[in-house]
Protein backbone atom coordinates (compact mmCIF):
# COMPACT_ATOMS: atom_id res chain seq x y z
CA UNK A 1 0.00 0.00 0.00
CA UNK A 2 1.44 3.51 -0.34
CA UNK A 3 2.67 5.31 2.47
CA UNK A 4 1.93 9.19 1.74
CA UNK A 5 -0.77 10.89 1.55
CA UNK A 6 0.09 12.58 -1.84
CA UNK A 7 1.41 9.96 -4.93
CA UNK A 8 3.52 11.01 -7.64
CA UNK A 9 3.79 9.92 -10.81
CA UNK A 10 7.38 8.10 -9.88
CA UNK A 11 5.34 5.99 -7.04
CA UNK A 12 2.44 5.23 -9.52
CA UNK A 13 4.96 3.95 -11.98
CA UNK A 14 6.51 1.98 -9.65
CA UNK A 15 3.31 0.50 -8.41
CA UNK A 16 2.45 -0.59 -11.61
CA UNK A 17 5.33 -2.68 -11.46
CA UNK A 18 4.89 -4.21 -8.05
CA UNK A 19 0.76 -3.95 -6.84
CA UNK A 20 -0.16 -7.61 -8.56
CA UNK A 21 2.31 -9.25 -6.20
CA UNK A 22 1.42 -7.53 -3.47
CA UNK A 23 -0.19 -8.80 -0.65
CA UNK A 24 -3.48 -7.07 -1.00
CA UNK A 25 -3.40 -5.43 -4.21
CA UNK A 26 -7.52 -5.01 -4.20
CA UNK A 27 -6.07 -2.35 -1.66
CA UNK A 28 -3.65 -0.83 -3.97
CA UNK A 29 -6.53 -0.25 -6.33
CA UNK A 30 -8.89 1.09 -4.04
CA UNK A 31 -5.85 3.25 -2.58
CA UNK A 32 -5.60 4.39 -6.65
CA UNK A 33 -9.20 5.14 -6.81
CA UNK A 34 -9.30 7.07 -4.02
CA UNK A 35 -6.12 9.26 -4.11
CA UNK A 36 -7.52 10.06 -7.48
CA UNK A 37 -11.12 10.81 -6.50
CA UNK A 38 -9.91 12.91 -3.48
CA UNK A 39 -7.00 14.99 -5.41
CA UNK A 40 -4.15 13.33 -3.53
CA UNK A 41 -2.07 12.87 -6.82
CA UNK A 42 1.04 15.07 -6.89
CA UNK A 43 0.27 15.27 -10.80
CA UNK A 44 -3.85 15.81 -11.53
CA UNK A 45 -3.13 14.86 -15.15
CA UNK A 46 -2.42 10.94 -13.92
CA UNK A 47 -5.99 10.81 -12.56
CA UNK A 48 -6.52 8.62 -15.54
CA UNK A 49 -3.68 6.69 -15.03
CA UNK A 50 -4.32 6.04 -11.53
CA UNK A 51 -7.65 4.56 -12.33
CA UNK A 52 -6.61 2.52 -15.35
CA UNK A 53 -4.35 1.15 -13.07
CA UNK A 54 -6.64 0.40 -10.77
CA UNK A 55 -8.83 -1.15 -13.25
CA UNK A 56 -5.95 -3.59 -14.41
CA UNK A 57 -6.14 -4.74 -10.92
CA UNK A 58 -8.98 -4.93 -9.80
CA UNK A 59 -9.99 -7.41 -13.19
CA UNK A 60 -6.67 -9.52 -12.54
CA UNK A 61 -8.56 -10.47 -9.15
CA UNK A 62 -11.74 -10.87 -11.18
CA UNK A 63 -13.19 -8.11 -9.20
CA UNK A 64 -15.10 -7.11 -12.63
CA UNK A 65 -17.63 -4.86 -10.85
CA UNK A 66 -15.04 -3.04 -9.71
CA UNK A 67 -12.88 -3.10 -12.40
CA UNK A 68 -15.47 -2.09 -14.76
CA UNK A 69 -15.93 0.92 -12.20
CA UNK A 70 -12.31 2.00 -12.27
CA UNK A 71 -12.34 2.03 -16.32
CA UNK A 72 -15.20 4.17 -16.80
CA UNK A 73 -13.67 6.68 -14.07
CA UNK A 74 -10.71 6.53 -16.40
CA UNK A 75 -11.55 7.12 -19.25
CA UNK A 76 -13.78 9.63 -18.48
CA UNK A 77 -11.03 11.30 -16.42
CA UNK A 78 -8.62 11.17 -19.79
CA UNK A 79 -11.94 12.79 -21.80
CA UNK A 80 -12.42 15.63 -18.98
CA UNK A 81 -8.60 16.52 -19.40
CA UNK A 82 -8.75 16.01 -23.18
CA UNK A 83 -5.92 13.60 -22.77
CA UNK A 84 -5.15 11.93 -26.25
CA UNK A 85 -4.15 9.00 -23.87
CA UNK A 86 -7.29 7.39 -23.29
CA UNK A 87 -6.99 4.08 -25.91
CA UNK A 88 -5.64 2.10 -24.04
CA UNK A 89 -8.25 3.03 -20.78
CA UNK A 90 -10.97 2.38 -23.69
CA UNK A 91 -9.47 -0.54 -24.39
CA UNK A 92 -9.09 -2.06 -21.00
CA UNK A 93 -12.90 -1.00 -20.41
CA UNK A 94 -13.65 -3.37 -23.30
CA UNK A 95 -11.80 -6.38 -22.27
CA UNK A 96 -13.65 -5.91 -18.93
CA UNK A 97 -17.24 -5.67 -20.87
CA UNK A 98 -16.28 -8.75 -23.03
CA UNK A 99 -16.19 -10.47 -19.59
CA UNK A 100 -18.89 -9.38 -18.01
CA UNK A 101 -20.85 -10.50 -20.82
CA UNK A 102 -21.87 -7.05 -22.88
CA UNK A 103 -19.79 -8.00 -26.03
CA UNK A 104 -21.80 -5.71 -27.86
CA UNK A 105 -20.57 -2.38 -26.08
CA UNK A 106 -17.23 -3.67 -25.96
CA UNK A 107 -16.98 -4.75 -29.89
CA UNK A 108 -18.43 -1.03 -30.59
CA UNK A 109 -15.94 0.30 -28.15
CA UNK A 110 -12.89 -1.15 -30.23
CA UNK A 111 -14.53 -0.57 -33.47
CA UNK A 112 -14.14 2.87 -32.65
CA UNK A 113 -10.50 2.66 -31.24
CA UNK A 114 -9.70 1.04 -34.47
CA UNK A 115 -8.50 3.95 -36.21
CA UNK A 116 -5.95 4.29 -33.81
CA UNK A 117 -4.47 0.93 -35.25
CA UNK A 118 -2.54 3.55 -38.16
CA UNK A 119 -1.90 6.01 -35.78
CA UNK A 120 -0.07 4.87 -32.80
CA UNK A 121 2.21 1.66 -32.16
CA UNK A 122 1.31 0.82 -29.03
CA UNK A 123 -2.57 0.25 -30.15
CA UNK A 124 -2.20 -3.21 -32.26
CA UNK A 125 -1.28 -4.87 -28.80
CA UNK A 126 -4.18 -3.12 -26.66
CA UNK A 127 -6.63 -3.81 -29.48
CA UNK A 128 -6.16 -6.76 -30.48
CA UNK A 129 -5.36 -8.02 -26.19
CA UNK A 130 -9.02 -6.86 -25.93
CA UNK A 131 -10.55 -8.22 -29.09
CA UNK A 132 -8.62 -11.83 -27.88
CA UNK A 133 -10.57 -11.77 -24.55
CA UNK A 134 -14.00 -11.49 -26.32
CA UNK A 135 -13.51 -14.25 -28.67
CA UNK A 136 -12.84 -11.79 -31.14
CA UNK A 137 -9.41 -13.20 -32.41
CA UNK A 138 -10.52 -13.43 -36.32
CA UNK A 139 -11.70 -10.11 -36.06
CA UNK A 140 -8.21 -8.97 -34.38
CA UNK A 141 -6.18 -10.68 -37.63
CA UNK A 142 -8.80 -8.81 -40.01
CA UNK A 143 -8.11 -5.67 -38.39
CA UNK A 144 -4.42 -5.79 -38.42
CA UNK A 145 -4.45 -7.31 -41.75
CA UNK A 146 -6.00 -4.11 -43.11
CA UNK A 147 -4.26 -1.80 -41.12
CA UNK A 148 -0.71 -3.30 -42.36
CA UNK A 149 -1.75 -2.71 -45.95
CA UNK A 150 -3.08 0.90 -45.08
CA UNK A 151 0.54 1.80 -43.95
CA UNK A 152 2.54 -0.16 -46.34
CA UNK A 153 -0.12 1.88 -48.97
CA UNK A 154 0.56 5.23 -47.56
CA UNK A 155 3.79 5.23 -46.14
CA UNK A 156 6.17 3.55 -48.08
CA UNK A 157 8.00 3.21 -51.54
CA UNK A 158 6.82 0.07 -52.73
CA UNK A 159 9.66 -2.30 -53.32
CA UNK A 160 6.97 -5.43 -53.45
CA UNK A 161 4.31 -6.76 -51.83
CA UNK A 162 6.00 -6.67 -48.82
CA UNK A 163 7.21 -2.90 -48.93
CA UNK A 164 8.80 -1.23 -45.41
CA UNK A 165 8.19 2.01 -45.18
CA UNK A 166 11.21 4.62 -45.22
CA UNK A 167 10.17 6.92 -42.42
CA UNK A 168 11.17 6.05 -38.85
CA UNK A 169 8.11 6.25 -37.48
CA UNK A 170 6.26 4.43 -39.94
CA UNK A 171 8.81 1.64 -39.77
CA UNK A 172 7.72 1.73 -35.95
CA UNK A 173 4.39 1.41 -36.86
CA UNK A 174 4.59 -1.27 -39.28
CA UNK A 175 6.80 -3.17 -36.86
CA UNK A 176 4.48 -3.26 -34.05
CA UNK A 177 1.49 -3.93 -36.25
CA UNK A 178 2.98 -7.13 -38.00
CA UNK A 179 4.39 -7.97 -34.60
CA UNK A 180 0.88 -8.39 -33.08
CA UNK A 181 -0.37 -9.80 -36.79
CA UNK A 182 1.78 -12.77 -36.66
CA UNK A 183 1.06 -13.36 -33.21
CA UNK A 184 -3.03 -13.28 -33.37
CA UNK A 185 -2.27 -15.54 -36.95
CA UNK A 186 -0.18 -18.33 -35.00
CA UNK A 187 -2.81 -18.46 -32.71
CA UNK A 188 -5.25 -18.99 -34.80
CA UNK A 189 -3.29 -21.74 -36.94
CA UNK A 190 -3.45 -19.64 -39.87
CA UNK A 191 -0.18 -20.41 -42.27
CA UNK A 192 2.58 -18.73 -43.04
CA UNK A 193 2.18 -15.52 -46.10
CA UNK A 194 4.63 -12.87 -46.59
CA UNK A 195 3.67 -10.49 -43.91
CA UNK A 196 4.28 -13.25 -41.51
CA UNK A 197 7.81 -13.68 -43.15
CA UNK A 198 8.13 -10.03 -42.84
CA UNK A 199 7.69 -10.12 -39.18
CA UNK A 200 9.90 -13.06 -38.39
CA UNK A 201 12.66 -11.26 -40.87
CA UNK A 202 12.08 -7.62 -38.36
CA UNK A 203 12.16 -9.30 -35.31
CA UNK A 204 15.66 -11.38 -36.81
CA UNK A 205 17.01 -7.70 -37.45
CA UNK A 206 15.97 -6.21 -34.02
CA UNK A 207 17.48 -9.22 -32.12
CA UNK A 208 20.85 -8.74 -33.98
CA UNK A 209 20.89 -5.10 -33.36
CA UNK A 210 20.02 -5.97 -29.35
CA UNK A 211 23.61 -8.51 -29.82
CA UNK A 212 25.33 -5.96 -30.99
CA UNK A 213 24.34 -3.45 -28.66
CA UNK A 214 25.89 -6.15 -25.69
CA UNK A 215 28.57 -6.92 -27.85
CA UNK A 216 29.78 -3.43 -27.40
CA UNK A 217 28.35 -1.02 -30.02
CA UNK A 218 27.42 1.16 -27.02
CA UNK A 219 30.07 4.32 -28.63
CA UNK A 220 28.24 3.88 -31.78
CA UNK A 221 25.16 4.64 -30.90
CA UNK A 222 25.10 7.81 -29.08
CA UNK A 223 22.51 9.91 -29.82
CA UNK A 224 24.09 13.38 -31.13
CA UNK A 225 22.26 16.61 -30.36
CA UNK A 226 22.07 19.51 -31.39
CA UNK A 227 19.80 22.87 -29.00
CA UNK A 228 17.97 24.87 -31.09
CA UNK A 229 20.03 27.41 -32.21
CA UNK A 230 22.75 25.15 -32.59
CA UNK A 231 20.52 23.24 -35.23
CA UNK A 232 19.67 25.79 -36.81
CA UNK A 233 22.89 27.47 -37.64
CA UNK A 234 24.07 23.60 -38.62
CA UNK A 235 21.60 23.08 -41.52
CA UNK A 236 22.54 26.67 -42.39
CA UNK A 237 25.79 25.93 -42.76
CA UNK A 238 25.99 22.16 -44.35
CA UNK A 239 22.13 21.94 -45.70
CA UNK A 240 22.31 18.67 -46.97
CA UNK A 241 22.56 17.56 -43.03
CA UNK A 242 18.63 17.84 -42.49
CA UNK A 243 18.89 14.36 -44.31
CA UNK A 244 20.54 12.85 -40.87
CA UNK A 245 19.09 15.36 -38.43
CA UNK A 246 15.90 16.35 -39.54
CA UNK A 247 14.33 19.30 -41.50
CA UNK A 248 13.68 21.41 -38.12
CA UNK A 249 14.31 21.49 -34.79
CA UNK A 250 11.23 19.34 -33.60
CA UNK A 251 11.91 16.76 -36.22
CA UNK A 252 15.65 16.43 -34.91
CA UNK A 253 14.35 16.23 -31.23
CA UNK A 254 11.87 13.55 -32.16
CA UNK A 255 13.79 11.21 -34.46
CA UNK A 256 16.61 11.34 -31.37
CA UNK A 257 13.11 10.43 -28.75
CA UNK A 258 12.76 7.19 -30.71
CA UNK A 259 16.15 6.56 -31.38
CA UNK A 260 16.31 6.57 -27.68
CA UNK A 261 13.51 4.28 -27.07
CA UNK A 262 14.50 1.91 -29.25
CA UNK A 263 17.92 1.34 -27.49
CA UNK A 264 16.20 1.41 -24.28
CA UNK A 265 13.90 -1.71 -25.44
CA UNK A 266 16.86 -3.04 -26.83
CA UNK A 267 18.35 -3.52 -23.11
CA UNK A 268 20.31 -0.26 -23.01
CA UNK A 269 20.99 0.93 -19.62
CA UNK A 270 22.47 4.47 -18.58
CA UNK A 271 21.43 6.20 -22.04
CA UNK A 272 22.45 9.60 -22.47
CA UNK A 273 22.91 12.31 -25.26
CA UNK A 274 25.52 14.09 -26.63
CA UNK A 275 24.85 17.77 -26.68
CA UNK A 276 27.03 18.76 -30.02
CA UNK A 277 27.59 22.45 -31.27
CA UNK A 278 28.26 23.78 -35.10
CA UNK A 279 31.56 25.14 -33.61
CA UNK A 280 32.61 21.95 -32.23
CA UNK A 281 32.02 19.72 -35.56
CA UNK A 282 33.69 21.97 -37.85
CA UNK A 283 36.67 22.31 -35.10
CA UNK A 284 36.85 18.17 -35.07
CA UNK A 285 36.56 18.10 -38.93
CA UNK A 286 39.59 20.84 -39.09
CA UNK A 287 41.44 18.71 -36.69
CA UNK A 288 41.42 15.72 -38.75
CA UNK A 289 41.08 16.88 -42.35
CA UNK A 290 37.69 16.00 -42.23
CA UNK A 291 33.77 16.97 -44.05
CA UNK A 292 30.99 17.93 -41.57
CA UNK A 293 28.29 16.48 -43.86
CA UNK A 294 30.88 13.15 -43.75
CA UNK A 295 29.22 10.53 -41.50
CA UNK A 296 32.54 9.33 -40.73
CA UNK A 297 33.47 12.65 -39.54
CA UNK A 298 30.49 12.88 -36.88
CA UNK A 299 31.09 9.86 -35.54
CA UNK A 300 34.63 10.63 -34.93
CA UNK A 301 33.26 13.85 -33.07
CA UNK A 302 29.89 11.82 -31.24
CA UNK A 303 33.30 9.37 -29.92
CA UNK A 304 34.86 12.46 -28.75
CA UNK A 305 32.13 14.14 -26.94
CA UNK A 306 31.52 10.78 -25.21
CA UNK A 307 34.40 11.18 -22.87
CA UNK A 308 33.90 15.37 -22.20
CA UNK A 309 31.25 16.99 -19.61
CA UNK A 310 27.67 17.50 -20.49
CA UNK A 311 26.33 14.58 -21.59
CA UNK A 312 22.67 14.47 -21.04
CA UNK A 313 20.98 11.99 -19.01
CA UNK A 314 18.05 10.04 -20.36
CA UNK A 315 15.08 9.79 -19.92
CA UNK A 316 14.53 12.28 -17.41
CA UNK A 317 11.74 12.19 -14.98
CA UNK A 318 8.24 12.72 -16.58
CA UNK A 319 7.75 15.83 -14.31
CA UNK A 320 11.27 17.13 -14.84
CA UNK A 321 12.36 19.30 -17.21
CA UNK A 322 13.08 17.88 -20.95
CA UNK A 323 16.03 16.86 -21.64
CA UNK A 324 16.22 18.83 -25.50
CA UNK A 325 16.04 22.30 -23.34
CA UNK A 326 13.13 23.60 -24.20
CA UNK A 327 11.99 24.40 -20.77
CA UNK A 328 8.62 22.50 -20.84
CA UNK A 329 7.93 18.99 -18.50
CA UNK A 330 9.10 15.95 -20.23
CA UNK A 331 5.80 14.72 -20.61
CA UNK A 332 4.88 17.18 -22.43
CA UNK A 333 7.43 17.90 -24.71
CA UNK A 334 9.57 14.60 -26.10
CA UNK A 335 7.94 11.74 -24.23
CA UNK A 336 4.87 12.17 -26.77
CA UNK A 337 7.41 12.38 -29.69
CA UNK A 338 8.14 8.81 -29.00
CA UNK A 339 4.36 7.79 -30.04
CA UNK A 340 4.26 10.73 -33.24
Amino acid sequence: MPTTNVLTSAELTDLRQSALGAANPLGIAAELADAAEQGRLADPTDTGYALTLAAEIAESRAKLDAALRYADQAVEAYRTQGDGRAGFARALRARILFRVGRGDEALAELTELRPLLTEQPDAAAYVSAALDAGGQSATAEQWLSAAVQTVQAERSTPSGPTAIPTGENASGLLFFLLQQRHRVRRDLGLAHDQNDNLADRLENELTSRAQQVTAGAQSTTEPLFFPEDQFDDLVARWPDLTEAYGQDWDEHRARLERQLVRLANNGRTGLAVLKGSTEGLSGFAARTNGDPTDQRTRSGYAQELISRPGRIAWPPDRNSACWCGSGNKYKKCCLPRSRG
